[in-house]
């Protein structure tokens, strides 16, 4: 089969997916690259290929000359993943005897700690809404839900005031997967959720409004916390992903085991969680070397 003919039947394949149309061109460019090298290497036209000429030779030389243009690996990895589902579809609907990328495995990358923030400045975060206005309740609110309850910045968007537990102190969120959990909020919380919900004259179900009185979006919460951060005086960027690491470092550094941060912040593997205690290790070293008499002095 030629080359063409099988990248139209791969994307008409995900497009019966209901795939995202960013998901498919970031697919379509990833393998037009590679089958665009091959025709280079080969002198011809990538129309005029034939995939049973594809070698796992052919794949592992694309790669490299990818690597010798500096591409990360994560870049790399997302590419030959892109031509693993290419090939894998091409082989199950019986185009392809053999699949080229099945003997190659994708490059390990190496996980990018997240970033926190310290606790004074978190206490110095907090203290920022106007809390004279509604408008700057609202505000405190979302910092005790994003930083409190260790909430995405998704979650809370969607929260509504029946999600809300005042005397139990509980939130029912809505997480990834539309999957539910129940986790708890904290006295600073509810308190700010009751003064917000008793100055606001609209009685709309969704918890945030924004100004016109709608649901407020994540976009919003966003810029909202921009505004915030500057008027602290943060160096750093904030976003609001920062609360909700700074939630469960604050959390492992006070001593709570993995296992119940992992249900707290609704993931569905501890690996995912254990992240966290590597920034726990590495603040611990700084306070480590930052207050030891020895370790200052080397």
């Amino acid at each position: 089969m030629l080359a063409d003919q099988a990248l139209a039947l791969f994307v008409g394949q995900l497009e019966t997916q209901n795939r995202s149309e960013n998901t498919i061109i970031a697919y379509q460019n990833d393998i037009l690259q590679f089958l665009s090298y091959l025709g280079h290497e080969k002198g011809v036209e990538f129309e005029q290929i034939s995939l049973e000429e594809v070698s796992v030779e052919w794949i592992r030389s694309f790669l490299g000359d990818l690597t010798d243009q500096g591409l990360e690996r994560k870049s790399m990895a997302r590419k030959l993943a892109a031509l693993r589902s290419f090939f894998k579809f091409l082989c199950k609907k019986g185009y392809l005897d053999q699949n080229p990328v099945q003997r190659i495995t994708s490059p390990k990358i190496g996980k990018k700690l997240p970033e926190f923030i310290y606790l004074k400045q978190m206490e110095k975060l907090l203290q920022t809404p106007d809390c004279s206005t509604v408008l700057g309740v609202r505000d405190q609110v979302i910092l005790e839900l994003l930083y409190g309850s260790g909430l995405r910045v998704s979650e809370l968007a969607g929260l509504n005031q029946e999600d809300v537990d005042q005397n139990q102190l509980l939130l029912r969120v809505r997480g990834k997967g539309k999957k539910e959990r129940i986790v708890p909020m904290t006295k600073y919380a509810q308190k700010a959720i009751q003064k917000y919900l008793d100055m606001r004259e609209n009685s709309q179900e969704a918890l945030l409004l924004n100004y016109q009185g709608s649901r407020l979006s994540v976009r919003s919460i966003r810029r909202i916390l921009d505004k915030l951060a500057a008027e602290a005086g943060l160096s750093q960027h904030i976003h609001p992903h920062m609360l909700r690491h700074s939630f469960a470092t604050h959390l492992l550094d006070g001593g709570a085991d993995l296992r119940s941060v992992q249900e707290l912040l609704g993931h569905a593997k501890l690996s995912s969680t254990q992240i966290y205690t590597h920034l726990t290790r590495e603040h611990l070293r700084q306070v480590y070397d930052e207050t030891h008499p020895h370790a200052k002095s080397h």
